[in-house]
């Protein structure tokens, strides 16, 4: 073998995950968000970033808000999955950079102290930190189902400010009957990969 992960860990990880499009009502629990972000907060960034955002969405009140912006295909699910988290950007990131990188605590201003350059940075980050997350909901032996289907600037009114940018909202719990679509393909080795 190849991989020193083990070949069941592979599968619930890559192999076998996919994302649900529904899920039992078994709740999704602030201990296991809790865990799987203490997991994957480990998971590289540049200058060791950590611009992702993490909303949780459980009051019923909050819910009905949020499903108000998903897309149609999309309502349903955001309405009855056990737990919604909306994923953003914090624009703002780098005024935690002394703290994160204090090897180099001037790069804060450096590299980030243009608002493009914070925001280019942040996207780029919290994205690489959502897929993390992602993978930590499948490490937790939960489904998630990633959604990018809806108002990003009504979810960014409704639910963040203006140094938060959406980029995700996550449905996340047990999967329920008829959780998965057929497996889609996937581009070979061959068709990805050169070697210069």
């Amino acid at each position: 073998m190849s991989l020193v992960l083990d070949p069941a860990a592979q599968d619930l990880l890559f192999r076998e995950a996919r994302s649900a499009n529904t899920f039992t009502d078994e709740p999704v629990t602030d201990e296991q968000v809790q865990a799987i972000y203490d997991l994957v907060k480990y998971g590289p960034t540049a200058f060791n970033q950590t611009p992702l955002r993490i909303t949780l969405v459980r009051s019923p009140e909050a819910r009905e808000r949020l499903v108000a912006h998903m897309a149609e295909g999309n309502q349903p699910k955001t309405a009855s999955a056990p737990l919604v988290a909306i994923l953003s950007a914090d624009n703002e990131f780098h005024e935690e950079l002394p703290q994160l990188f204090p090897a180099a605590p001037q790069i804060k201003d450096i590299f980030f102290a243009e608002r493009p350059a914070r925001e280019n940075a942040a996207a780029l980050n919290a994205a690489l930190q959502a897929a993390y997350f992602i993978v930590g909901v499948r490490a937790a032996g939960l489904a998630a189902g990633p959604m990018t289907g809806f108002d990003f600037e009504g979810v960014r009114k409704e639910f963040l400010d203006d140094d938060h940018t959406p980029l995700m909202v996550v449905n996340i719990g047990r999967p329920g009957p008829d959780a998965w679509h057929p497996r889609s393909p996937r581009l070979e080795f061959d068709q990805v990969v050169t070697t210069v």
